[in-house]
């Protein structure tokens, strides 16, 4: 029997990150000595006194059904930490809890999008905005952020690129994949070109604010830009900057409305999401700072060690990013080449894939995140596997002819 799918998947192909992972572990299952800078993956565990709170919500009896957009506690939480850390008052019934920032976005656009609707998203991006937005019928919209500008938006390639079926603008700052952070005044001159869209959502993606380094400081567009904030939603979660991605707790903050509407998509989805994940994210909101400060100048200095190492390799750039936990270098003068195993290098996806069969790097293509010829390298990992894995990249070019 013929089985049909919904045309919605055509083409929609599985985020390159997870796809560069499988195929580290396939590699690794073989016996390869596979070290993967593919995934987003803090390698710091838990902070204890979290994991104490999941335990004793748990004997507590906390194991009922959550209300859909979140348990009070943690919504609770969610405000203090909107008001204490980016100067934003919610009300509970503009806070919803979702299973890690990715449903947020997933209900945001579902909630909003109708076919042709176009969500304009600055490149190089996370590689879920578009493919999320394509599942709804938006129409991705990329804005060019070029290396010699840090990676930033500017106002005038936005201008550019926003027209009157633009629906949402995705901004993601500290940025993934370049770590490319925006000032206050920067996202001021990015709000004065929202102002002439008003029929225009932002969801702003703060997932990395507290991983900046040499002084920098992120700012929340809502803030800073108080009357365009019953057009934004705020996104956040615990996953990054508390190294609890398996623990799926995403949170957002956002005009009443949109929020009710992306919490009739929620409960018609995946309902509430785990209540003792929720009482671990509260205790992580709530604690003390200085575990995230700790894990922030840890990245900081693997990122100073891995640019270093990048920029001492003939044919590779690479800007020095202001926060998150990658390194985005580029590979134009390497392409065009022959690597020593025989594979002929005309995109960095082919860089990518010779790079782990060859040395067994495992790395994102900069295609994956709207922008070549790039890499992505996660700086998550320990100090040893990021050196190691800096000698092979260099070996690897070396030996390009």
């Amino acid at each position: 029997m013929a089985r049909s799918f919904a045309r919605r998947l055509e083409g929609l192909p599985a985020p390159a990150t997870i796809e560069m992972a499988r195929r580290a572990r396939a590699l690794r299952a073989e016996g390869k000595p596979v070290i993967s800078l593919a995934l987003g993956e803090p390698d710091f565990p838990t902070p204890p006194a979290v994991v104490e709170a999941a335990h004793a919500a748990a004997l507590a009896g906390q194991t009922k059904y959550p209300p859909v957009d979140g348990t009070p506690a943690l919504k609770a939480a969610v405000a203090r930490k909107f008001t204490r850390e980016n100067g934003l008052d919610y009300a509970p019934d503009e806070i919803m809890v979702s299973n890690g920032g990715k449903q947020v976005i997933f209900n945001a656009f579902m909630a909003t999008l109708n076919s042709g609707d176009e969500v304009v998203v600055p490149a190089p991006y996370w590689v879920s905005y578009p493919l999320i937005a394509r599942m709804f019928g938006g129409v991705p919209v990329t804005v060019p952020c070029r290396e010699e500008d840090g990676f930033k938006l500017k106002a005038e390639a936005l201008a550019e690129a926003l027209t009157p079926k633009s629906r949402w603008l995705v901004l993601n700052f500290p940025n993934n994949p370049t770590g490319a952070v925006m000032t206050a005044q920067e996202l001021e001159a990015i709000a004065e070109i929202v102002r002439q869209y008003p029929d225009l959502w932002v969801l702003s993606d703060e997932i990395y604010e507290h991983l900046v380094f040499d002084g920098v400081r992120s700012a929340s567009l809502a803030a800073v830009a108080p009357d365009l904030k019953d057009r934004i939603i705020t996104l956040n979660g615990v996953s990054k900057a508390y190294a609890m991605t398996g623990w799926r707790v995403g949170f957002a903050g956002g005009p009443k409305d949109l929020i009710a509407a992306m919490r009739s998509v929620q409960g018609n989805a995946t309902s509430g999401i785990c209540t003792i994940a929720q009482a671990a994210a509260a205790a992580a909101l709530d604690g003390p700072a200085d575990l995230v400060q700790e894990m922030a100048a840890t990245y900081g200095r693997r990122r100073q060690m891995v640019v270093d190492a990048l920029r001492r390799i003939p044919g590779l750039t690479c800007a020095m990013p202001e926060g998150a936990f990658y390194a985005y270098p580029g590979v134009a003068g390497c392409l065009g080449q022959t690597s020593a195993g025989g594979a002929r290098l005309e995109t960095d996806h082919d860089f990518a894939l010779a790079l782990l069969e060859e040395e067994y790097v495992a790395a994102v293509p900069g295609s994956a995140f709207g922008q070549s010829p790039y890499l992505r390298l996660s700086c998550a990992t320990g100090d040893a596997d990021l050196m190691e894995a800096c000698q092979r990249l260099e070996r690897f070019v070396s030996n390009l002819r």
